[in-house]
């Protein structure tokens, strides 16, 4: 199931709530009781041009590897990218993995030209955004 498949094409996700909202209608379809981790590419004007899951974990964790995010970035042509991930137990608040992943990632979109606009991690009915708190 790790097709990609084009989200709706030309949605803007220019503020974390967009991102979120758009993630979750593609979470909707996966299992709850798993991690996803998953990344919208956004053309030059922030708007989706795509989507791919890049990995299914367990209960309690994904495992990412910066070359499965940025090989599906450069094949879904983005200009920039958002994360997103969920957690199975419903509490938003990132982990220390989900810290150290992060800050990974965003070096490596930096040297590849990548803009990084958020890291989403969703919980029950709420949200939080590496953005939004300043931490990218």
């Amino acid at each position: 199931s790790r097709a990609e498949v084009p989200a709706p094409i030309g949605n803007p996700a220019r503020s974390s709530e967009d991102a979120q909202r758009l993630a979750r209608a593609i979470y909707e379809g996966l299992d709850a009781d798993k991690e996803h981790f998953l990344i919208l590419a956004l053309n030059n004007k922030n708007r989706v041009s795509g989507f791919k899951i890049i990995s299914t974990g367990s209960l309690t964790a994904s495992l990412v590897h910066p070359r499965e995010v940025y090989s599906a970035a450069i094949r879904l042509e983005a200009a920039a990218v958002v994360f997103l991930h969920n957690h199975p137990s419903g509490d938003p608040q990132p982990s220390p993995e989900d810290l150290d992943i992060t800050k990974r990632l965003k070096e490596v979109g930096d040297v590849m030209g990548i803009r990084v606009l958020d890291h989403i991690v969703l919980g029950n009915g709420s949200y939080f955004s590496f953005s939004d708190r300043g931490m990218l």
